[in-house]
């Protein structure tokens, strides 16, 4: 009985933690993003352009080529982006690239 209770409290201080952590990730989350959106204005109303990684051409490379796999792991190599944000990154430019719709 003493052993399903000590558990039963492992548990629920487990739960606790996961969830104070998931609260606080969520937090960071919306005020990177704020900083984000903020340093974008600020480089935006100052003129700059944020250069471009070396290595994209090889990615639009790959993407004349049809080669959209490649072109997101060479995206990935490039720029260190997860695999969601290379995706999206990749297909953007492939959308760009003269004679695509």
């Amino acid at each position: 009985m003493n052993t399903l209770i000590l558990l039963l409290a492992v548990l629920a201080c487990a739960a606790w933690t996961a969830s104070t952590v998931t609260l606080r990730m969520k937090a960071l989350e919306r005020r990177a993003e704020r900083l984000e959106r903020r340093l974008g204005l600020v480089l935006g109303h100052l003129g700059i352009e944020e250069p471009e990684p070396a290595g994209l051409e090889g990615v639009r490379e790959l993407l004349r080529e049809g080669r959209t796999i490649e072109a997101i792991k060479a995206y990935r190599a490039a720029t260190g982006a997860d695999l969601v944000e290379a995706k999206r990154a990749v297909e953007a430019m492939a959308a760009a690239l003269p004679g695509r719709a």
